[in-house]
């Protein structure tokens, strides 16, 4: 995202989201956040989301629902970006009222350039002249978030949660020394404490593992913004509006052997499919059938999972939504399909555990002592996920969170020596 223009000190973007600007005493608290910033001698940058959600007025989908199922394009971006600009026009003149003169700025204004596939825009890079130049008058930018421009001047719109995504971009173009996410919660959990009894904030966790949390199901972070972080080296906190506290992404420490896992997430409605092999011997021809296989999955835009690919056939998840196209896309292929749907993906996240022998061994036990079955696994360097069945998830997820010791009253179990390495 590096475009020349010379690093701001101290600039710190602070991204407020829809949730926290909901209601006048929310809106207050996030400006005395933003106050609070400059008084430590700081220049904030704010970013803004659509006030409130559905069916507030000015939410994403209350506006999304004036055009019904109309397909993404120009238009429909147009008016969906209307939210963040109402929201950066209420909250900069919010903060001027408190004696702290504010800008509202649009995406494109603010130099957010994209392509223009509308929808789910790719941010090309940013050119903050604008909003450094307020900055340099003494003023604090207030950007709409989730918004950018294409080439051609069309307003444009970078997918769900793109607030996240904006505040990320404009962090790591104005070289900021930290972007502050602030949301309802506080920072990044350990579980869904919705399920998990114990789920507590963690205090800090690696760019590495919030892309992995991001990406498979915590909800505090945009996965993209997350991924942009880690690119750019681009610090950032995801805190709660009232508390003002929450959890630093950054590098991170040295992982501990003794705790190698920081968190646990899941997401449901997602469907196993296991492709079978007719009687093909011959390598190439099994390596051919793999490629088209995925080739068609690809072209009908199927974003698959959890991948495997072995003598004993080729195994995924994919959106239970997409059910039907995954059959009448295979079922003219040498392959017998088998189907279960109604699963559940659970991601075991920690730096520790890259090195960490028993691991895996300490996922199986606790889910197997459970009584709960393993569907189908996958592992990477910080990651092991699990595939269970839908009714089983909360029960995997807090076996797996006992077994991790992950409660705060708990103390780290002593490092597990088996034989069996992940």
């Amino acid at each position: 995202m590096s475009n020349g223009f010379r690093r701001m000190p101290k600039t710190i973007v602070q991204k407020f989201g829809g949730s926290s600007l909901a209601t006048p005493e929310l809106r207050e608290i996030a400006a005395s956040r933003v106050l609070e910033l400059r008084a430590r001698g700081a220049a904030p940058v704010v970013v803004c989301s659509a006030l409130g959600r559905s069916p507030e007025p000015y939410a994403t989908d209350s506006l999304a629902g004036l055009l019904g199922p109309a397909r993404n394009g120009p238009n429909r971006d147009l008016l969906l970006a209307c939210g963040e600009a109402i929201a950066c026009a209420v909250f900069a003149e919010l903060l001027t009222s408190l004696g702290a003169d504010a800008q509202a700025m649009t995406g494109a204004q603010a130099g957010i350039i994209t392509d223009e596939n509308y929808g789910d825009a790719k941010i090309l890079r940013i050119e903050p002249v604008n909003v450094i130049a307020v900055l340099e008058r003494g003023m604090i930018p207030v950007v709409s978030g989730f918004q950018g421009v294409s080439e051609s001047g069309a307003v444009t719109t970078i997918g769900r949660g793109g607030s996240d995504l904006s505040a990320i971009a404009l962090g790591a173009a104005l070289g900021s020394e930290a972007v502050e996410i602030f949301t309802d919660v506080s920072g990044v959990m350990t579980g869904d404490p919705r399920r998990v009894a114990g789920a507590h904030t963690v205090d800090r966790v690696s760019y590495a593992e919030m892309v992995e949390l991001a990406a498979d199901g915590a909800k505090v972070m945009q996965a993209h913004a997350a991924e942009l972080a880690h690119k750019t080296e681009t610090p950032y906190a995801v805190k709660g509006l009232r508390s003002n506290v929450g959890t630093t992404i950054d590098e991170g420490g040295t992982p501990d052997r003794l705790r190698p896992v920081s968190g646990i997430t899941s997401f449901k409605d997602v469907t196993f499919f296991r492709a079978i092999q007719g009687d093909i011997h011959d390598l190439e021809a099994r390596r051919q059938l793999d490629a088209e296989l995925f080739r068609r999955l690809a072209e009908r835009d199927v974003s698959v999972d959890m991948i495997n690919v072995n003598n004993a056939g080729i195994f995924f998840i994919c959106d239970s939504e997409k059910i039907d196209v995954v059959r009448a896309e295979l079922q003219n292929l040498n392959l017998a399909l088998r189907v279960r749907a109604q699963c559940a993906k659970i991601s075991i996240v920690g730096a520790g555990m890259r090195g960490t022998p028993g691991v895996m061994y300490r996922v199986v036990s606790a889910l197997t002592d459970a009584g709960i079955e393993i569907i189908h696994s996958t592992d990477s360097n910080i990651t092991i996920s699990v595939l269970v069945t839908e009714e089983e998830v909360a029960r995997a997820e807090q076996a797996l969170h006992d077994a991790f010791r992950l409660g705060r009253s708990q103390t780290p179990a002593t490092e597990v020596t088996s034989e069996k390495m992940r």
